[in-house]
């Protein structure tokens, strides 16, 4: 049968509840539920909001049920296939079936292969209607994040870049402040509080001495991750010393001298080491390393230098570049360094969304 208007306006609610778990619920996937009866009431909502809680539909049934309505017959509009599998929490297709729901809308299958249809299968075999595919798009676009690191795991990579209008970051100085205005910067630190974790490079990290905190923006405080092949950054820098600098994350070497890793480490601050020279940490490992830890996201807050290097080895799934309204011209620092192309058809090409 096809979706009727009323199965997208639903769906489109439950894509909107899902939102509330941003930045909360990660590496989890963010999760909206409504519940309606025949007559086209909303009977309960819910969300997956925190990691290791509750899923979106136990918060639905739970809300409905709150109200003293019972959600026997009724049908249920979830983002994401609900899991047959014990994890964290009880599985949410055995209180859909014992609740005695008679149609379960789904806009996308679980990529996870400890779901992957399975929940699919237990509630059709509990005779109840599935029907999948409503506003997959959507679903697919809201949850990339999860998609990414649950597929291949390896952190989702959005770069950042401030430019002007001829594509330069900073004056040959080193002064940035500011190119973009006060309503990109907003957008930048909801962006860090959607994401695990903030990145920069060395370089960055010693002209800027960047907090990398969410002020401008409502959210958690992602991991703030700074790349120091040498150890070579002043224990001064904020990202050190103020009151998240146990957020604070240094990749670094092997070869880094061991009086400076004793020295953070005392100081709170974590390190991990990555394999790669003396000079620059090898960034495909160390994305690898991210993931294992549970990073399923990563927002590069990157200079000249460390673009070039993301760029080069095509290691960012989606780029957000803020213009600012001015010129610097060519005798000032590149928003993005030599990348060594010799044709425009090996210039990496972009695709606009």
């Amino acid at each position: 049968m096809p979706f009727t208007e009323f199965d997208e306006r639903m769906m489109r609610r439950a894509l909107s509840l899902a939102r509330a778990g941003m930045g909360y619920v990660s590496p989890n996937p963010l999760v909206g539920c409504v519940i309606t009866n025949a007559n086209g009431d909303i009977l309960g909502e819910g969300a997956h909001i925190a990691f290791g809680g509750p899923h979106a539909e136990p918060n639905a049934v739970h809300d409905a049920e709150s109200k003293g309505l019972s959600v026997r017959g009724a049908t249920v509009y979830a983002t994401l296939e609900p899991h047959a599998h014990i994890g964290k929490t009880p599985p949410c297709t055995k209180l859909l079936i014992e609740k005695g729901i008679a149609r379960c809308v789904i806009a996308m299958e679980d990529p996870n292969p400890k779901v992957s249809g399975a929940g699919i299968r237990e509630l059709r075999e509990a005779g109840i209607e599935v029907e999948i595919g409503l506003l997959e798009e959507e679903a697919r676009e809201q949850n990339r994040f999860f998609i990414k690191h649950i597929t291949t795991g390896l952190p989702y990579v959005t770069m950042k870049l401030a430019s002007t209008l001829d594509g330069r970051s900073a004056l040959a100085s080193g002064e940035s402040k500011w190119i973009t205005s006060e309503a990109s910067r907003t957008i930048v630190h909801q962006m860090r509080a959607e994401h695990d974790a903030v990145l920069i490079g060395a370089q960055t990290a010693m002209l800027d001495n960047p907090k990398l905190t969410v002020r401008l923006a409502s959210g958690r405080q992602p991991k703030r991750i700074v790349l120091d092949a040498r150890l070579e950054l002043p224990p001064i820098l904020k990202l050190f010393t103020d009151e998240h600098k146990a957020c604070t994350l240094v990749i670094t070497s092997p070869k880094a001298l061991k009086t400076k890793v004793s020295e953070l480490a005392s100081n709170g601050i974590e390190l991990m080491s990555v394999e790669g020279s003396r000079e620059r940490i090898d960034l495909a490992p160390m994305l690898r390393q991210l993931g294992a830890m549970g990073i399923a996201s990563i927002l590069v807050e990157s200079g000249a230098s460390l673009a070039a290097s993301m760029i080069r080895e095509n290691l960012f799934d989606e780029l957000a570049l803020f213009y600012g309204p001015m010129f610097f011209g060519n005798h000032e620092r590149p928003s993005v360094g030599p990348l060594g192309i010799l044709t425009i058809g090996n210039a990496p090409r972009l695709t606009l969304k």
